[in-house]
């Protein structure tokens, strides 16, 4: 029996030693962006008067909380995991439909092969515009053209993505991409899925393949996603899809400098044809072109784009061109001002801002749209 007593101590001994030199390193980090504007916009609605308000969807960035934090399991292996909120500062409340989490909740490995992550991710839409939209999800942008651009998120999906010498490569699949009624907010579809009946319905895969040199990239991104019964903008079948593809680059010219372009085409099945009315039809084509410039020895940058829709098939056009300016109070704290004009298609009303829903011009009607505001990273 003492034998056996002291063989047992001694493996607990050795389990105790394997425990204590074992890689445990872990570590969580608390980040966030509080950023918040005063906008002011002209020919709103029918009446055609001007709006002013303090929106709560985005700024220049729209505001959020979140943890992220990684554990070492050796021989370069990690598990991850976040957990990002969208606010509204206006009002102090959730974005995303109100959602606890609901810009980004995963959990995950990565390593040199890359990072698998499983819950609510990005879709690969998202990091193909990344770098080659100088405005992303600023107030006045592609989102005020497309809104499900600045809202590339899935719930239900595994994620993969990984970089290999500036060669990117990724892919998302969801099997419910939408389990919360999130309307009025553009980020809502209404589309759980997950349907024994239907293996179909509220699906969504994506993906990627972008490259980075030091002065300059492209990117290539495909985001499908599936209808299903009570799904918002008529995707209300799993036999309907709604497509995007983008091709985009940017160059960096020294370190003043930096240009964008890219194209995004859109296949929407659930979209009606062209009529008297309609100007919206299922086929469009979305191209920008951006400059961004911070003068040396200064704190100010200054960006500028121009983002047109063009609807195929009998559909119209409409064009926005926004400038913004920063100046840096800080590495962290910025002031800025925007100003942006959008001119539509005798049947289409899309408004300049993205920052909340309301606010558009009547159909064939131009905006003009400014906002001051200040933003704050933490």
């Amino acid at each position: 029996m003492k034998c056996i007593l002291a063989s047992v101590g001694l493996a607990g001994l050795a389990i105790g030693a394997q425990a204590q030199t074992a890689p445990a390193s872990s570590s969580v980090t608390i980040y966030g962006i509080a950023d918040l504007g005063v906008e002011r916009l002209t020919n709103v609605g029918a009446g055609g008067g001007s709006l002013t308000r303090m929106p709560g969807l985005t700024g220049s960035l729209p505001s959020r909380l979140g943890f992220r934090g990684s554990e070492d399991l050796g021989d370069g292996l990690k598990a991850i995991f976040a957990l990002e909120m969208g606010i509204g500062l206006d009002a102090g409340t959730h974005n995303q439909g109100g959602r606890g989490f609901g810009r980004q909740a995963f959990v995950g490995l990565s390593g040199p092969w890359g990072s698998v992550t499983l819950g609510r991710n990005y879709s690969m839409l998202y990091w193909g515009v990344f770098d080659g939209d100088l405005l992303g999800p600023n107030a006045f942008g592609i989102g005020s053209l497309d809104s499900y651009v600045p809202n590339t998120r899935v719930d239900n999906s595994i994620a993969y993505r990984g970089t290999f010498s500036g060669l990117t490569v990724g892919a998302t699949y969801s099997f419910g991409r939408d389990a919360v009624n999130a309307g009025p907010s553009p980020a809502g579809t209404n589309c759980a899925g997950e349907n024994p009946l239907d293996s179909k319905a509220c699906r969504e895969w994506s993906g990627l393949l972008k490259y980075d040199a030091p002065a300059w990239g492209v990117a290539l991104g495909v985001d499908e996603i599936r209808g299903g019964t009570g799904a918002f903008a008529g995707l209300v079948r799993s036999d309907l899809t709604d497509r995007r593809i983008t091709l985009n680059g940017y160059a960096k010219l020294g370190s003043q400098v930096k240009l964008a372009a890219g194209v995004l085409r859109r296949d929407n099945d659930a979209a009606a044809a062209a009529s008297a009315t309609n100007g919206a039809t299922s086929r469009s084509n979305i191209a920008w072109f951006g400059a961004s410039w911070s003068p040396a020895g200064t704190l100010f940058t200054l960006d500028g784009q121009v983002q047109r829709i063009d609807f195929a098939g009998g559909g119209d056009k409409s064009t926005l061109s926004v400038i913004r300016g920063f100046y840096n109070l800080s590495r962290r704290s910025a002031v800025y001002l925007q100003a942006g004009h959008i001119s539509n298609g005798s049947r289409l009303a899309f408004g300049v801002s993205s920052a909340q829903a309301g606010g558009a011009p009547v159909a064939g009607s131009s905006q003009n749209g400014v906002m001051a505001g200040i933003r704050h990273i933490f």
